[in-house]
């Protein structure tokens, strides 16, 4: 501190400082200042959802697929290694059986053996069945033929019984005739007129016509008792075709319960006999796709492993890639399928500027595929974003399930309106694609 004033006008240095005006160029900066804040303010501003997420894929055949054994089994060998690349239907391991059931190694061939004599036995009542078939064709030919010579008996009979019926009734009439002539030829002799001897010759005559009445009556009840003895034969005829009918009717039937037991069989041996084939095939495991082998469950050989159990995962080596990201509810209303999303991959540099995200770099292009219409576990709805075709592609080393960071970008607004809206709390704008903004301006 200079005590002496009269010496300051000596210093150069103090006069220039004391010459300034520092008022005036302090208040010019504080306007300079303040309309470049007030200009900033106008700046445009996206309006985004920040949120994060990882890499995955839109199909399912193109994540990791564990590859399962379908029976029980033991690790006999392996022929992959971890990291190693693998074409489709190329062998990864085999498997031996565990089962006593299955220990058996000529199981296929015995099964074959007794779905074949099975097929024979099948033939062979079939056979059987047709034979039975010809019997009753036979029986129902013997009783037609039967009946039509027996019916033919009968009319005959019929016949027969007529004409002894007439001659029966005749010889009644010769009776009355000859006792008529034996009472006029009697009176006569009484009278004179006739002798003795024509009288005992019409006495002789009764009696002959006598015997011809009685053997005529016999002849026609014995005609009778014949034609009742056809229709008995013929009632006799149809019971015993009925009861052979269905004595080799029952056979038939027994037979086809028989052929139907002996498929029902067949169809449980051949499918035994699929399974076995099928269980054999089983006992190598292959690829079901083309990829890279990343983790094996099972160390070694010797190890046994239940049937549905993972043995190794599989990264198949084609796929595309997609970002799945959870937004939380209260932005679900502002989101919608084709909306822009900006990607920052775990890995990739990148400058990323919030409200500006034309001017950020290292950030890729994606758009809204899919939203889940349930919501997960985390309480936040899924969102999956595909490749954006008219923005850079995305790197070629993705790998899936990589982590990123997205901007779910949404109306462009000005800085103040959103400084505004942040402090009061309001949420941001529904976000309008170009598409719909067409259909509510039509």
């Amino acid at each position: 501190m200079i005590q002496n004033t009269k010496y300051v006008g000596q210093y150069s240095t103090i006069k220039k400082v004391e010459a300034k005006n520092s008022n005036k160029r302090l208040k010019r900066i504080f306007i300079i200042c303040f309309v470049v804040l007030f200009l900033f303010l106008f700046l445009p501003w996206t309006q985004n959802i920040r949120t994060t997420g990882n890499v995955t894929t839109l199909t399912p055949n193109h994540r990791p697929q564990k590859v399962t054994t379908i029976m029980d089994g033991r690790i006999q060998k392996w022929f992959v290694k971890e990291g190693d690349l693998v074409q489709e239907g190329d062998t990864l391991l085999k498997i031996t059986e565990i089962k006593d059931a299955y220990f058996d190694e000529n199981l296929l061939e015995r099964t074959g053996n007794q779905v074949n004599l099975k097929k024979e036995s099948i033939v062979n009542y079939d056979d059987k069945v047709k034979n039975y078939d010809e019997q009753l064709k036979i029986l129902v030919e013997q009783r037609d033929l039967k009946l039509n010579q027996s019916k033919i008996k009968l009319k005959q009979a019929e016949l027969k019984m007529q004409s002894d019926s007439i001659a029966f009734e005749t010889s009644k009439i010769h009776l009355k005739i000859a006792d008529y002539q034996l009472k006029r030829t009697d009176s006569l002799y009484r009278m004179g007129l006739k002798s003795l001897t024509d009288l005992e010759t019409k006495r002789m005559k009764k009696q002959q016509v006598e015997s011809y009445k009685v053997k005529h009556e016999n002849i026609w009840l014995n005609s009778k008792t014949n034609l009742i003895n056809l229709k008995i034969e013929i009632s006799n005829v149809q019971v015993k075709f009925e009861s052979d009918y269905n004595k080799i009717l029952s056979m038939k039937l027994s037979a086809l319960n028989e052929q139907i037991d002996a498929e029902s069989t067949l169809n449980k041996l051949e499918n035994q006999l699929s399974n076995y084939e099928m269980r054999a095939g089983f006992h190598y495991v292959f690829a079901p796709q083309s990829g890279y082998v990343t983790k094996l469950k099972h160390g070694g050989t010797g190890e046994t492993v239940k049937a549905g159990s993972e043995i190794l995962t599989l990264m198949p080596s084609q796929y595309d890639l997609a970002v799945e990201i959870y937004i939380k509810p209260i932005d679900l209303p502002l989101i919608q399928r084709g909306q822009k999303v900006r990607i920052q991959f775990d890995g990739w540099p990148a400058i990323v500027f919030s409200g500006w995200p034309n001017v950020s770099h290292g950030t890729y292009g994606g758009e809204v595929y899919a939203i889940d219409q349930f919501i997960s576990p985390n309480g936040k709805f899924r969102l999956l974003v595909k490749p954006d075709d008219n923005d850079s592609e995305w790197p070629d080393a993705l790998r899936f399930g990589g982590g990123t960071n997205a901007m779910l970008l949404l109306n462009d607004v000005s800085i103040w309106y959103e400084m505004w809206r942040n402090v009061n709390g309001f949420p941001p704008d529904f976000y309008k694609n170009d598409v719909e903004n067409v259909k509510s301006k039509k």
